[in-house]
């Protein structure tokens, strides 16, 4: 593919987004023209999202980085000149060498995500590495952690109801998810399931593009999704909704969950939620009376001081109806279990000679930067933008500024993280690289091969640590395998018998292989919890100091359990800061097409919030708490309850502005997992041009 010159092309969306599309390349002249969507995916289908149909104005970019660059100004101001790979390989494993000596291997350390969700670029070479390197760890908790481990806590498995047989649920609850904007094959599920009579929930503190089109949207206030779904149980358990069979066959714990819930009467969850008793009461029985009825779990309820626990409460509702036996019923916070590969093959673990190194959390890495002793002094960027997508930014700006820290970054792009770096690598894009995905939603792997060669001398993941390892003097065989003998190895699991049948030469000949999911029919009798059931009482939770039964617990910033917090402080707002339509994360911020789409950073306001404080539609305004500030403009709007402020989307900084939503957002850690807590946040908010001491 990479060498024909003229023709459509197979190809994978890299983004770390649930529904992982089948894709076709149409080239000329060697350049890719135009993205579509695979028709013949059988999830997928041919529809893609406008962020991938404009990909191409990515890949392309005119301010693309196509060679090494060595920083010449000061940190943060961006000035560069351009080096060999040679040289820039030679500084690189020069200094790391020189860190290694004079203070530890651990004084060193990676910073990556899942900017590319391709596995063996993201949990291949690079993890060997780092590995060999003895670095310090790092703990990828920035975006799922809380949620998948309330959800194992309770069900053990990472996977659950699949998405070809919830269409024919008769009711979807979407629970924190705005699906239209981040799951769009989902929603075309739902959309099908409506047309045959299927009604819609939709759940969330603020009504967003799916809330729009709901049958019947329920706002709540932030952090307290465990309560509501409390208030669910306690009327389920009272009306005599629950499935007894189910319980005493395949749960542990609902004797004293039936117990338990009696506290958390309609009234009381009403006074905590927002939501009105009566409503918690009539979605309590539509939920206990409809079957099939099947739940989504989104993200953004898990970003909170009680992340862990607002999954771990939503995962126990199926249970108690027994939804979990009907085709279609269920729930989804995440399939990825199903496609589970072989990651000590991939990552090679065993390659570290400090297996009890540190470690740090990703969420917290403006402390790390700025207090952890012995200091971090060399750090490795790829696949992440931290200076606009880690909490407390203001923080790991000051940490990236340390002249005594050696930074590189390697990236499409001069991300704002980039300006900050001594050594900048132009990294390829997905369809330049051969690659292996999953989804973490459907049950398909597909393979990605090199569309296009190389754009100017940029260097995938894989190539860029291999050359590294070969500079340290590493001189392991896993530095020498090849993009397909890492795929075998991945592929290579029989721990995991979901991916029994998928093989490299049938991902090559058909391009996407299904799971073997016969192994699903035996899901109920093989969840690896402790008890082999699901753990409406966790031992392991109570043994971890959490509360063994869902319970709870009100936010560090946000509500105290009784009425709205923060009212009469200095901080009387929470603050969220969903994705918007248009970007991933901090991807696709500098393409000038979906930025115009988004037409800028926003503040959506309740007019009774605007009101007190003079604010009209369209005014700028500043927000800010203890940590850092932002501006934006008003949007006067009542998609959410009074006393939350939304601004949506992850944008760059601009000459003169500061936008980063993420100045305002907590350290933090969650509940349980170690997860983000971006959405446990108090701000306040006035129009520009008042000073913050007014």
């Amino acid at each position: 593919m990479i060498h024909e010159q003229d023709g459509i092309f197979p190809a994978v969306c890299p983004l770390d987004c649930p529904d992982t599309c089948g894709l076709l390349l149409h080239k000329e002249d060697g350049k890719i023209v135009k993205v579509t969507g695979n028709p013949e995916h059988p999830i997928t289908r041919g529809a893609i999202c406008n962020k991938v149909r404009n990909m191409t104005e990515r890949v392309y970019h005119p301010e693309r980085i196509l060679y090494p660059l060595r920083r010449t100004g000061a940190k943060g101001e961006g000035k560069f000149e351009r080096i060999t790979w040679e040289e820039a390989i030679g500084e690189i494993a020069g200094r790391f060498t020189e860190l290694i000596r004079d203070y530890g291997s651990e004084s060193i350390m990676p910073y990556s995500f899942y900017g590319n969700m391709g596995v063996i670029s993201v949990e291949g070479m690079d993890r060997r590495f780092f590995h060999r390197l003895g670095s310090t760890r790092l703990d990828q908790g920035i975006c799922c952690a809380a949620g998948n481990a309330g959800w194992r806590y309770t069900m053990g498995f990472m996977a659950g109801t699949s998405p070809e047989a919830s269409v024919k649920a008769k009711l979807f609850i979407v629970w924190g998810q705005n699906t239209i904007s981040t799951n769009m094959h989902a929603w075309s599920i739902m959309e099908k399931a409506r047309k045959q009579g299927a009604k819609l929930v939709v759940i969330d503190v603020h009504r967003n593009r799916t809330g729009d089109r709901a049958d019947w949207f329920i706002p709540l206030h932030p952090g307290t999704d465990a309560a509501l779904a409390l208030g669910m149980m306690h009327v389920l358990f009272e009306r005599g909704l629950v499935n007894e069979k189910f319980l005493k066959k395949y749960t542990v714990g609902h004797k004293e969950l039936r117990e338990h819930v009696k506290q958390y009467t309609p009234d009381k969850v009403a006074a905590i939620t927002g939501v009105p008793a009566e409503d918690i009461v009539k979605l309590a029985e539509m939920y206990g009376e409809t079957s099939p009825a099947f739940i989504q779990i989104g993200n953004g309820l898990q970003h909170h001081d009680n992340g862990g626990m607002n999954v771990r409460a939503i995962a126990c509702l199926p249970a108690l109806t027994g939804q979990w036996l009907v085709e279609g019923g269920g729930a989804i916070k995440s399939n990825g279990d199903y496609a589970k590969f072989n990651e000590a093959a991939l990552a090679r673990p065993d390659l570290r000679p400090n297996p009890d190194a540190r470690v740090v959390s990703m969420n917290q890495l403006g402390e790390a930067l700025l207090s952890l002793d012995p200091p971090i002094r060399g750090m490795f960027v790829y696949c992440s933008n931290p200076a606009v997508v880690a909490p407390e930014t203001e923080k790991v700006e000051q940490g990236l500024q340390r002249e005594d820290l050696f930074t590189v970054v390697h990236d499409l792009f001069m991300t704002d993280t980039a300006k900050y770096a001594d050594i900048v690598l132009p990294a390829t894009s997905t369809f330049e690289n051969m690659d292996l995905y999953s989804s973490y939603w459907h049950h398909y792997v597909q393979l990605q091969e090199p569309v296009i060669p190389p754009q100017g001398e940029s260097k995938s993941n894989i190539e860029v640590f291999k050359l590294l390892a070969q500079a340290m003097g590493f001189a392991e065989e896993a530095f020498q395998d090849t993009e397909e003998d890492m795929i075998r190895q991945a592929l290579d699991h029989p721990a995991n018998p979901y991916i029994e049948s998928v093989t490299l030469e049938g991902l090559k000949e058909h391009r996407f292989l299904k799971l073997n999911m016969e192994h699903q029919k035996r899901y109920l009798e093989t969840l690896p919890t402790p008890s082999g059931k699901i753990e409406l009482y966790s031992q392991r939770m109570a043994d971890a100091g959490l509360p063994p039964l869902p319970t709870y617990v009100p936010l560090v910033e946000g509500y105290d359990g009784v009425r709205r917090p923060g009212k009469g402080s200095l901080y009387p707002l929470m603050f969220i800061s969903p994705p918007n339509h248009s970007f991933l994360n901090s991807n696709f911020a500098n393409v000038k097409k979906l930025a115009a789409l988004e037409k800028g950073p926003a503040l959506q306001i309740h007019p009774l919030d605007a009101e007190v404080r003079g604010i009209a539609d369209g005014d700028e305004v500043l927000v800010w708490n203890d940590r850092g500030h932002f501006a934006v403009t008003a949007q006067v709007t009542d998609k959410m309850l009074p006393g939350t402020v939304v601004s949506q989307g992850l944008w760059w900084e601009e000459e003169g502005k500061r936008q980063r939503a993420n100045a305002l957002t907590p350290e933090r850690l969650s509940d349980m997992g170690n997860g983000a807590t971006f959405f446990s946040t108090v701000v306040e908010v006035k129009r520009q041009g008042k000073g913050l001491a007014e």
